[in-house]
């Protein structure tokens, strides 16, 4: 059986901003990718997993694209995900005390590997390796890389990869779609919070 390919009209009304998404999360990709390689770094995964690692995501777009990931698994994989993540979020209200530690690992892993690879945000993809950021006021930062970095390559490993023009290109494509669709509040939500919890958007259009 084949899926149909939807119409235009058929696509959400920020589809546009999701293609756009898509194409600087394979610029990231690509750059941490680089970076990886002329550091001699190699992911596989660690008792320090990034996927237990509480990160707060503040972006529409990222959220959508998530929730669009999530609307195309199987109904079975999707409620299994939605189960987890409830719990996460559940144990997050009651400050860690009530789920298991098996809870704590992102509702995306599945066997150590995310299930919504393709759909993860911006700070899944860029973690792990030492970076620079240039601020507004002009300054520059510099993060470090994570624990298995530098057991492999070295804590004093100078930064390679340059957050800054990534960072200044999913700021300009938020503020589009922002105001686009007409939506002011702030968003600081864990990838359970993503999940579980649906947006309303003023539009009156609906969130994946």
């Amino acid at each position: 059986m084949t899926s149909s390919i939807p119409s235009d009209k058929e696509k959400p009304h920020y589809a546009p901003a999701m293609e756009a998404l898509a194409r600087l999360f394979a610029r990231m990709d690509a750059d941490y990718e680089r970076a990886a390689q002329s550091h001699g770094f190699v992911c596989r995964g660690c008792d320090d997993n990034c996927c237990r690692t509480r990160f707060y995501h503040h972006t529409l777009v990222e959220y959508l694209y998530l929730r669009q990931g999530l609307k195309a698994l199987p109904d079975s994989d999707r409620a299994r995900i939605e189960a987890r993540a409830a719990q996460t979020v559940a144990g997050l209200a009651d400050g860690g005390r009530g789920p298991s530690s098996e809870a704590t690992l992102c509702p995306l892993n599945a066997q150590g590997r995310c299930i919504l690879y393709a759909h993860r945000p911006m700070i899944c993809r860029l973690h792990g390796i030492p970076h620079q950021l240039q601020r507004p006021d002009g300054r520059r930062q510099a993060g470090p890389g994570c624990g298995d970095f530098d057991r492999q390559c070295g804590v004093s490993s100078p930064p390679l990869l340059d957050r800054t023009p990534l960072y200044s290109a999913l700021v300009e494509l938020e503020r589009d779609l922002r105001r686009r669709l007409g939506f002011p509040d702030k968003i600081r939500m864990t990838i359970a919070q993503m999940v579980v919890e649906k947006l309303a958007l003023p539009d009156g259009g609906e969130t994946p």
